[in-house]
C-alpha cells in the first residue's frame, strides 16, 4: 500500500520494525458494537489485554484520509464518540480513505490493514460467514474470501452463530482456509462453546500452532488461517437457547424488512433483548479471551 494511505502509531511501527509480537484489532466494537462509553471502555481494555499478553496493540480505523493502524488515547477516543461511521469492508475501504470519512474496520478490511501493515495475527470476536436463507438472498460476507486470500491469522470465537454454519464451513473448506480449533475438536458458536459441528483441526499450543504456520509459509500456501477459540465456559450461553432467540430474531427482522448490511447488526441488538443483556456481557468477554490467545500467538510467531 502506498506509504502515504497507511499510517502506523510510532509504537506499532517500532515493534515491527523491531520485530516484536502485535495484534491487530478491528474497531466495528467501537464504533457499532457498543454505545458510549462502554465502547471506550471496553477499547481500552481490549488493548490492555494485548499488552499483557506481551504484544503491541493496533486498533484499526480509518480517519482523515488514512488507514491508521494504531490509534492514539485521543484519537481512540475520537473514534468512540463519532457518529455516523462507515462500516467498512473490502469493498469501501478505499472510499472511505478517498472522501476523508470516519470508518470502522471489519474483520475483512482489518485483515487487509493488517497484512498491509506487517501484522501476521488479528483478534476479533466472530467472523461473518453464510447468512441463512443464502441459497435465494446470495447474503455471503466478504470476511471468507479474505481468509481466502490474505495471509493473517485470525483468532476468533468461530463464526457468528446467526450465521449457517454448516454452509460457512463449507465455504471455508472449498476456498483452502485451515480451520483451527484451540484446545477443542468442536467448532464454536460465538456465544455457544459448540455448535454441533467438528472443528476440521486441533492445536492445543501456541509453539505447535506457529510450527504450522511456519510450514504454510515455507510451502508457498497463501491465505489466513481461522483459529477458532471457545468462549469461557463461565461466560457461555448454551446452543439450544440461543437457537430459540435467534430464530425469534430471524423471523422480526423478515417481518421488518431487514436487508444487507442492516441484518447482522439488527438480529445482533433483537438478541440482547431477548437475552436481557447476557449476550452482550458474553461478546465481552468471548473477545477479550479471543486477545488474550491473540498476543500469545503473536508472541510465539515472532519467535519463528
Amino acid at each position: 500500500m502506498h506509504a502515504d494511505l497507511i499510517e502506523p502509531t510510532e509504537e506499532v511501527a517500532a515493534a515491527l520494525a523491531e520485530g516484536r509480537p502485535v495484534v491487530a484489532l478491528e474497531s466495528t466494537i467501537i464504533a457499532h458494537g457498543l454505545p458510549w462509553p462502554a465502547n471506550l471502555e471496553a477499547a481500552r481494555e481490549l488493548e490492555a489485554t494485548v499488552r499483557a499478553g506481551g504484544a503491541v496493540p493496533a486498533t484499526v480505523a480509518v480517519m482523515g484520509g488514512r488507514l491508521r493502524v494504531g490509534l492514539d488515547p485521543a484519537s481512540l477516543e475520537q473514534l468512540a464518540r463519532s457518529r455516523d461511521v462507515l462500516k467498512l469492508s473490502r469493498a469501501d475501504l478505499a472510499f472511505a480513505i478517498a472522501t476523508g470519512r470516519i470508518g470502522a474496520t471489519t474483520v475483512a478490511a482489518t485483515m487487509i490493514a493488517a497484512q498491509r501493515a506487517g501484522i501476521r495475527v488479528f483478534a476479533t470476536g466472530g467472523i461473518g460467514g453464510v447468512h441463512r436463507g443464502a441459497e435465494t438472498s446470495f447474503d455471503v460476507s466478504a470476511d471468507l474470501e479474505e481468509l481466502a486470500r490474505t495471509e493473517v491469522v485470525v483468532v476468533s470465537a468461530g463464526a457468528k452463530a446467526i450465521l449457517d454454519l454448516p454452509k460457512t464451513l463449507e465455504v471455508l473448506e472449498t476456498r483452502g482456509v485451515p480451520v483451527v480449533g484451540w484446545r477443542t475438536d468442536d467448532f464454536p458458536a460465538f456465544w455457544s462453546r459448540t455448535s454441533g459441528l467438528p472443528c476440521p483441526l486441533r492445536i492445543d499450543t501456541a509453539e505447535d500452532f506457529a510450527r504450522f504456520a511456519a510450514s504454510r509459509r515455507a510451502l508457498g500456501i497463501g491465505g489466513g488461517i481461522l483459529l477458532a477459540n471457545p468462549v469461557p465456559a463461565a461466560h457461555e450461553i448454551a446452543r439450544a437457547e440461543m437457537e430459540r432467540h435467534i430464530a425469534c430474531a430471524l423471523a422480526d427482522a423478515e417481518s421488518a424488512g431487514i436487508r444487507a448490511k442492516a441484518v447482522t447488526p439488527y438480529l445482533l441488538g433483537r438478541i440482547l433483548e431477548l437475552t436481557e443483556g447476557r449476550s452482550l456481557a458474553t461478546n465481552r468477554a468471548l473477545v477479550l479471551a479471543n486477545a488474550g490467545l491473540a498476543a500469545e500467538i503473536a508472541v510465539a510467531l515472532s519467535r519463528t
